[in-house]
């Protein structure tokens, strides 16, 4: 089984870390289950929503550049279903370098075969033009991602998703925690061939 994973809120749980950054900008102009919430949807929506000013949001990504890189944990058990896959990729919003400086404390960066960041130029999802250009060169089975906009492309490409801690109707695979992967994807797999 070939994955398509997406990063933020699926591989590694970064939410919680970027939720703290911004509340030290806003102090108790936001409370945290808030911003979460609207992180959840996007930065740009989070940035709006809480109009963020200029000098504001740059202070938000010189506090993301120092913050260690071990800060940003990846969820539990995921690390045995990137052992499973064949082969693993990342579509993600985040750029190459500080998607690698997360990824090289756990050895993560051993498990793709290629990752698509914003360097890339592509269109940002849910425009499906970056899983296209992937699944012309691989086979892709899965999409995993946290937010509807990271299955959606799959979907358009007739490419089987699975919705992380989401339960918003699109995909067709639910997860809550990684250990259940094998039970919930793999058997169901096994079982419709």
């Amino acid at each position: 089984m070939n994955i398509l994973w997406d990063f933020d809120g699926t591989l590694f749980n970064t939410y919680p870390v970027y939720t703290g950054l911004i509340k030290q900008i806003l102090g108790d102009e936001a409370s945290s289950s808030d911003i979460y919430g609207q992180l959840k949807k996007s930065f740009g929506e989070a940035f709006r929503y809480f109009q963020l000013s200029g000098a504001q949001t740059q202070r938000f990504f010189e506090l993301y550049q120092s913050t260690p890189a071990e800060s940003f944990v990846p969820f539990k058990d995921v690390e045995k279903v990137l052992d499973y896959a064949q082969k693993n990729f990342i579509v993600t919003h985040n750029d190459r370098e500080n998607l690698y400086r997360m990824l090289r404390p756990y050895q993560f960066d051993s498990y793709f075969t290629e990752t698509v960041t914003s360097d890339d130029g592509y269109p940002k999802k849910p425009n499906s033009l970056a899983y296209r250009c992937l699944k012309k060169k691989y086979q892709i089975d899965l999409v995993i991602g946290d937010r509807l906009l990271d299955i959606v492309p799959g979907h358009e490409l007739g490419i089987r998703t699975c919705l992380f801690q989401n339960h918003e109707p699109g995909a067709d695979f639910y997860l809550d925690e990684y250990k259940d992967f094998f039970r919930k994807v793999v058997q169901t797999e096994s079982t419709n061939r």
